[in-house]
């Protein structure tokens, strides 16, 4: 088991890299037993400051070209390329892979509906038939008089739009708000086809294309666009549909949901196909006989990452940690298989599962692992993966060779909280509506709302920026949206319980006590930042503030972010009119045209705009402040005496 390790490597203090104790048990039991783990590599592995900075340019072999951003004008590439086109096209190829990682997963689930609705995938249906109706009203589907599979049909013609469309408009754009839509298309910057514009957008950063940095800052809004109102908006929209929409459900998380006297299976990933098939796998009476004849008390299905996130706030499942986590969870030596598709998985985790003997199954074409063994996953006999898995985990447990062990901590949260519910939660079963939160902004008890969003980074100490942001947002009165590996932390934390309105302040805690709420709510996985666009144009579309998504007094922010992924959803909410604020780095040269233009221009071209800083209390006054700017120019920057809507007016307005 153990790895042999020089005299210079950095030994890591694990209460120094994490506040989540679960995880600093781990990693100090990962220490004694000799096994390695991204927080040690991180350490010992110090980042390329050139490259952090979006210096260099590798694009060609006439380079690599490095670039000094200390004197960032002081020469240029080989070619002539100068620091603001070097950074433009590296900055748009992360959007560029980030927008085709979500867009990717959307054709997927665009495919598994095609599938499911032409009777080809019988292990999955539409479970949602009103969300079914009302997806295809928002763009512009009559309704009226058609069976569910008719209405299916048609929805699959017109969303399959949003990868292959050569021209004209990607369909949920007709759910943008009209004078955001009308500064998207005066600058050109309204999706075609998902499909097009990834394409045309790594073609324009080839060497010798565009060279001119605001063409590329246009490209590359259009890219993140296709992605947060295409390919991801699809996969959110369409996974409601056949697995359930979401509502508010309490659900246990971190490592002391894994059970010793159990079959522990853990599924990481990102496609929820895989982890709807497993549950029912794992509930197969034949397995569950199985595992208890293995000496088992039964199966014990757990989720990690965002796929445990759609699966915790569908079903209730059970979460053991955030992305920085996976890992960890491994050294307990309690998993018995661990199941993976696609998407921040970590080939550090062969490794660390051979060390405890756990068993590691990929099971997507898209991404396979030296060192796991690679079960095919099929939507339309899914179950011939997933009983594969769980009968093999049965196996391991009955031959466990080293010991478990187990952290004894366990915290609640309610999660589950679609753009749907939300509607439901304020205004009631009858009349749900965005009114409700829209007049508690205008009166100044909400002050504004930020989405708090994203991953775990080993640069960082894990959760802690994700959580004292989201305390001093809370604190002063902002409602906070999460979503990703971010959810995970602040339920770790304890505040995405009702009670966790005691840490709000005043205007906040009352509506959070109202309506019976916690200040914080989670929606889901990274790709269902949807839910917070969507949520956004509702509220421009209930009217008291501003008629842009650009003009509300919201904010965003990606604390701890790492991936191409988080770029490219930073950069979708930006061009949609979001102040977005990201921590630990950031792949620009301060003091550049083109860092001007992200931090400020876009700001002036009826967008939104870049914030940048790894300090938590900073990164909440620089949203804040945002915030009240915003307030200030809707005239709304004093507080009205206003009635809070509360459950009294609520029952008055169902029983009319």
């Amino acid at each position: 088991m153990e790895t042999k390790k020089t005299d210079t490597e950095k030994r890591i203090n694990p209460k120094d890299v994490t506040i989540c104790e679960a995880t600093a048990q781990m990693l100090a039991k990962a220490q004694r037993d000799g096994v390695e783990t991204a927080f040690d590599r991180a350490a010992n592995m110090k980042a390329c400051p050139i490259g952090a900075d979006s210096a260099c340019c590798k694009h060609c072999a006439m380079g690599p070209c490095r670039l000094n951003s200390k004197d960032p004008y002081g020469k240029v590439g080989v070619c002539g390329a100068d620091i603001d086109t070097i950074q433009a096209r590296n900055f748009a190829r992360m959007v560029a892979s980030g927008s085709a990682a979500h867009t990717d997963h959307g054709m997927g689930i665009l495919d598994l509906f095609r599938d499911v609705v032409n009777g080809h995938a019988t292990d999955y249906k539409i479970k949602d038939t009103v969300k079914l109706e009302n997806v295809a009203r928002s763009i512009g589907i009559d309704v009226e008089g058609k069976t569910v599979i008719e209405i299916a049909k048609e929805l699959y013609t017109e969303l399959e739009k949003t990868y292959i469309q050569l021209d004209g408009e990607i369909p949920f754009i007709k759910r943008v708000p009209p004078k955001t839509l009308e500064t998207w298309r005066k600058l050109g910057i309204v999706p075609r086809g998902a499909m097009r514009e990834i394409m045309e957008m790594m073609h324009r950063t080839h060497m010798g294309v565009d060279q001119q940095y605001e063409n590329i800052a246009l490209q590359f809004s259009r890219t993140a666009l296709s992605d947060g109102w295409g390919g991801s908006m699809v996969a959110t929209e369409l996974e409601d549909i056949m697995f359930g929409t979401p509502s508010p459900v309490s659900v246990e998380v971190n490592m002391g949901v894994l059970k010793e006297n159990m079959v522990n299976v853990i599924i990481h990933g990102h496609e929820p196909s895989l982890f709807e098939s497993i549950l029912e796998s794992v509930n197969e009476p034949s397995l569950i006989q199985a595992a208890k004849e293995a000496g088992a008390a039964g199966i014990n299905l757990v989720g990690m990452c965002c796929s445990g996130a759609e699966m915790l706030v569908r079903h209730g499942i059970p979460h053991a940690g955030n992305f920085m986590s996976t890992e960890a969870v491994l050294v307990t030596g309690a998993v018995d298989a661990l199941g993976v598709d696609v998407q921040c998985i970590k080939q550090g985790l062969a490794k660390v599962a051979e060390c405890y003997g756990t068993l590691m199954f990929t099971t997507n074409s898209r991404c396979k692992i030296e060192g796991a063994q690679h079960i095919p996953f099929n939507d339309r006999d899914p179950k011939a993966c997933t009983d594969e898995i769980v009968i093999k985990a049965i196996s391991r447990f009955k031959n466990r060779k080293y010991p478990v062990e187990i952290p004894k901590i366990v915290n609640a949260g309610v999660h589950g909280f679609s753009h749907e519910y939300i509607s439901y939660m304020l205004g009631g079963s009858f009349r749900g509506s965005y009114t409700p939160l829209n007049e508690n902004i205008i009166n100044g008890r909400i002050r504004g709302v930020a989405g708090v969003v994203g991953c775990t980074n080993p640069r960082v100490k894990q959760d802690w920026v994700h959580v004292e942001l989201v305390k001093e947002l809370i604190k002063n009165d902002v409602l906070v949206l999460q979503t990703g590996c971010s959810q995970i932390a602040l339920a770790k934390a304890g505040l995405t319980i009702p009670e966790a309105a005691v840490l709000a302040g005043p205007g906040l805690r009352e509506v959070c006590e109202t309506v019976g709420m916690p200040p914080v709510l989670g929606l889901g996985a990274c790709v269902d930042n949807s839910r917070i666009l969507v949520a956004a144009s509702e509220m421009v579309r209930e009217g008291g503030l501003g008629d842009t998504i650009a003009g509300l007094p919201v904010a965003g922010a990606a604390p701890e972010w790492m991936s191409e992924k988080a770029i490219a959803i930073g950069q979708y909410f930006v061009a949609s009119g979001v102040y977005t604020v990201f921590g630990v780095t950031f792949p620009v040269v301060e003091k550049t045209r083109f860092h001007d233009l992200l931090f400020s221009g876009m700001e002036k071209q009826g967008l939104g705009k870049w914030g940048f800083t790894v300090d938590p209390y900073e990164m909440a006054r620089l949203m804040i402040d945002h915030i009240d700017k915003k307030r200030k120019a809707l005239g709304i920057d004093k507080a009205r005496e206003r009635t809070l809507f509360d459950m009294a007016d609520r029952r008055v307005m169902e029983a009319a």
